[in-house]
């Protein structure tokens, strides 16, 4: 018999997780993954395809940032204030390392994954409809991509049209959703287009207080310089900063 238990964020805590009933017919299976396991509000959130199975549980960064995860479980059961209207405000989280490779996207992505987990547990225990789009993952290089792929000359006008709504379709999920990954904002090479967009998604996130976790390979303090000095003081506010030690695990899981 084929279960889903290894195939579902919702399996820790489920009480059918890895019986008879644990199957592609779940309507929660359905509703977090869709039937394929490729679908639903996990792929609606733009998580890159190898983060989507995180947690806090089963993260390979774990072992190599033992002490930034044992603040993590602190950190994560403030998102019960979602329910709350956000009072007091959930805290945004700046994970950083000059080197790659150190578990900052990963960690951005379980945070994010847990964030799903329990806007749908708890949106059906209060009798509320989960939002289809809970959570946003926003890959900047790969925005960058497609802003340069409409920006640039002779490129074929269908290709500059396809670019141009993808890119901004991402612009206001990022925008909107309550809880968002901004992975990689120190743009070092950005033209002012491109990186004043991204700077309206940071100051719309942080003026309407919604979460945001934001990863980068430079200290928040350089966001002074990226950005400017108001826009980094509003991300420092309510921001907790974790720098990433160690060396590079890419390649490791």
């Amino acid at each position: 018999m084929n279960t889903n238990e290894s195939r579902c964020l919702l399996a820790n805590g489920c009480k059918v997780a890895g019986t008879a009933q644990c199957n592609d017919n779940c309507a929660h299976f359905t509703a977090i993954h869709g039937r394929s396991g490729s679908g639903g509000r996990v792929a609606a959130a733009g998580t890159p395809a190898d983060y989507r199975l995180l947690t806090l549980a089963n993260s390979p960064a774990r072992d190599s940032q033992q002490e930034i995860y044992r603040g993590l479980p602190q950190y994560i059961e403030t998102f019960e204030r979602m329910f709350d209207g956000g009072t007091p405000r959930i805290k945004s989280m700046y994970l950083w390392s000059a080197k790659p490779g150190t578990g900052k996207t990963t960690t951005a992505a379980v945070l994010l994954n847990e964030w799903i987990r329990r806007h749908y547990s708890g949106s059906l225990k209060r009798g509320d409809q989960p939002l289809q789009q809970p959570a946003y993952f926003l890959d900047t290089n790969e925005w960058q991509t497609l802003y340069n792929e409409f920006n640039r000359s002779h490129v074929p006008q269908e290709v500059a049209e396809r670019a141009s709504r993808e890119y901004y379709r991402r612009l206001a999920s990022a925008k909107q959703a309550r809880f968002a990954v901004l992975d990689d904002i120190g743009v070092r090479t950005a033209t002012e287009g491109f990186r004043g967009d991204l700077h309206s998604v940071i100051n719309h996130r942080t003026v309407n207080g919604l979460p945001t976790v934001y990863t980068s390979n430079l200290p928040i303090e350089d966001m002074a310089r990226v950005f400017d000095a108001r826009l980094y003081d509003r991300m420092r506010d309510q921001c907790i900063v974790f720098e990433f030690g160690g060396e590079s695990k890419r390649g490791r899981r």
